[in-house]
């Protein structure tokens, strides 16, 4: 799943669009509910230097906040890493390019009512 796929799927799913915030990261997107303004994601493309990852480039990744419990088992899991800019507790990176898309779909639902 790349960065675009993201975005596409909560415009069509949720009816979100992604806010650019930053004029320094002009590729962190912000995915939040348009009645609370609660945050439910944030993709990103992110060099892997700064997620820890060898190799040079960017990685695409979205952050998306989980009960911590889940946060924990994940983390130990092939294409999770601790959230990025984010609260490594509450909140959960996704290696979008190691993950199955039906699974990023369920963790971005799970997500979504999280923060509702």
């Amino acid at each position: 799943m790349k960065y675009q796929d993201v975005t596409n799927y909560v415009i069509e799913k949720y009816h979100v669009h992604p806010e650019y915030l930053w004029k320094k990261y002009p590729s962190f997107a912000v995915l939040r509910h348009k009645e609370n303004r609660k945050w439910f994601g944030l993709v990103m493309q992110v060099e892997k230097s700064q997620l820890g990852l060898d190799g040079q480039g960017k990685e695409d990744i979205l952050d998306v906040k989980l009960d911590p419990k889940e946060v924990e088992f994940r983390q130990t899991s092939l294409g999770f890493l601790p959230a990025y800019h984010m609260n490594k507790t509450n909140w959960l990176a996704i290696r979008l390019n190691q993950v199955d898309p039906k699974q990023i779909h369920d963790l971005i639902e799970a997500s979504y009512q999280l923060t509702q």
